[in-house]
């Protein structure tokens, strides 16, 4: 089942977690500081929630979403464009000002795809805001683990191996892809991308694991292409 077959899952996901004005568009806000009149995309803008909050502060969001029926609610905040990420042909080299791309990457197999066409559609100087589930979570095997006096404990993965999982969704479900913090930034600076600032947010639902980081947040600036190595 592909994500254009899960858009009825996840509104009716969203619709009673309030994870996302508690925590995850916080955490985007954090790290990156939305500039009145310019444009950004929205990388996998869902139902445009993200977009609705970018607009209060005055600029202008160009979703990109591959379901029709997300895309179709997200337009009330905005121009979407449907397409299945990372590809973006349908716009211009240095055409927008910056992106983000919120809780979407990890379900992108090739993050080098990602950050190079997002480095073409931006001008440089522009920036890129990601929020992702943190890798040491989405390494495969791991997981929250209860003994049998109820402590919960954490299982690490594979973290350094390359790999993907599947968890239920509807009657789907939904794969997310593992990579390591190092090959995530290492593609980022591959395409020519500048780490300016880095967040690890320890929120999640393990009271007595909170050393554990739940969701990761990067911003990076396009470097000239002179400047590129």
């Amino acid at each position: 089942m592909t994500w254009s077959q899960l858009d009825e899952w996840w509104l009716d996901e969203l619709a009673t977690d309030p994870a996302y004005e508690a925590v995850v568009t916080p955490i985007l806000l954090d790290v990156m500081e939305f500039e009145p009149d310019l444009v950004y995309l929205d990388l996998g803008c869902g139902d445009g929630r993200v977009m609705r909050v970018v607009a209060a502060r005055g600029a202008l969001s160009i979703g990109v979403e591959i379901s029709h029926v997300l895309a179709r609610i997200a337009r009330k905040h905005g121009p979407v464009i449907t397409a299945e990420l990372p590809a973006l042909s349908c716009l211009r080299a240095a055409s927008v000002d910056g992106a983000y791309c919120v809780l979407v990457l990890e379900h992108i197999p090739d993050e080098d795809a990602f950050f190079s066409e997002v480095a073409r559609v931006v001008r440089p100087g522009g920036q890129l805001a990601l929020v992702i589930n943190h890798p040491v979570w989405t390494a495969p095997d791991s997981t929250p683990i209860t003994d049998s006096d109820g402590e919960v404990l954490w299982r690490p993965g594979g973290y350094f191996d390359r790999g993907h999982s599947s968890v239920p969704a509807g009657n789907g479900t939904v794969t997310f892809q593992h990579r390591s913090m190092a090959d995530l930034l290492n593609a980022a600076s591959a395409s020519g991308w500048r780490l300016d600032q880095m967040i690890e947010e320890p929120h999640h639902d393990l009271d007595d694991q909170g050393g554990i980081p739940r969701l990761l947040a990067c911003r990076w600036q396009l470097l000239p292409s002179d400047h590129r190595e």
